[in-house]
């Protein structure tokens, strides 16, 4: 199955990674089970038709349109059930800066001790909808159509109406929440050192260096974070990318071999074959 990646495949050419706050409406009018989401963003999903199941790797949680979801950034599974007329949520996606920024100028509202005596590993909060979400949901959707400036200002205090407002609701839980988010961005910036050197030359020590860490330090947070070695997993996704090219054409084996992290075409070629059966040279198109 393929991977939807949120927000990007939402503005599809329209796109642009700018813009730390967006919004978009999202929906279907067919059952759909198991999507895989790559979501980059954190979010908050305000659903009005239907229901979602979502399947996180250490939790399930099941919403219907009398509740509404912020979701960590992170990869999950859903399952999208078409209610009266379709499938239909609103989404409000915002970064990690936001969250910054917002507990930098509120921070006085919560004790910051009382963060060390609670935690939060939950990858959502719910949120239960009220008259004043209702009415959040309608003013966030007469934004469109408006200047993109002009907008992208009224985001801004739309952000900060609704998460002082769940503050309020919600209380110290929420600031717990929200700091969980900070603490699992250093995951993030963990995987995206991985993602970045997924296709270079650099070997797992280098690649660990880039990410501050010995490589013992590494390789059990890789362990945590992929279930697998970082040695077998990166040999394995460099290979299959190395056959994509060579069963495509786009490059010989004494082409590539040094872009994976190979010291001789000798090497490359035994753990190709190892891998796959057969030599590189064997991949070629006539």
């Amino acid at each position: 199955m393929d991977i939807t990646n949120f927000p990007e495949d939402l503005f599809e050419n329209n796109y642009t990674d700018t813009s730390d706050l967006q919004i978009a409406n999202y929906e279907v009018y067919k059952h759909v089970s198991k999507n895989k989401i790559n979501l980059n963003k954190n979010v908050f999903s305000f659903l009005l038709d239907g229901q979602k199941d979502i399947h996180f790797s250490n939790d399930i949680v099941s919403i219907n349109p009398a509740q509404s979801l912020l979701l960590a950034s992170g990869n999950f599974l859903t399952t999208e059930i078409v209610g009266a007329n379709s499938y239909s949520c609103l989404l409000f996606f915002f970064s990690q800066k936001n969250i910054n920024d917002f507990l930098l100028k509120y921070g006085h509202l919560f004790n910051p001790k009382d963060l060390n005596k609670t935690t939060n590993n939950s990858p959502y909060f719910l949120i239960k909808k009220d008259n004043f979400i209702i009415h959040f949901i309608n003013s966030i959707q007469q934004i469109y159509g408006l200047n993109q400036t002009i907008s992208q200002k009224i985001l801004e205090l739309k952000f900060e109406e609704i998460m002082l407002y769940l503050a309020d609701k919600y209380g110290q839980s929420f600031f717990v929440y929200l700091h969980s988010l900070l603490i699992n961005e250093r995951e993030l910036s963990f995987k995206m050192v991985i993602e970045k050197n997924l296709y270079t030359s650099l070997n797992i020590d280098e690649v660990a260096f880039l990410c501050n860490m010995s490589l013992s330090t590494f390789k059990r947070k890789f362990l945590q974070l992929y279930q697998e070695s970082p040695g077998k997993w990166f040999q394995l996704k460099r290979l299959n990318k190395a056959k994509k090219l060579l069963l495509n054409n786009e490059a010989t084996p004494s082409e590539i071999y040094m872009d994976f992290g190979y010291d001789s075409l000798s090497n490359f070629s035994t753990a190709f074959k190892n891998e796959f059966g057969y030599s590189p040279k064997n991949m070629m198109k006539t």
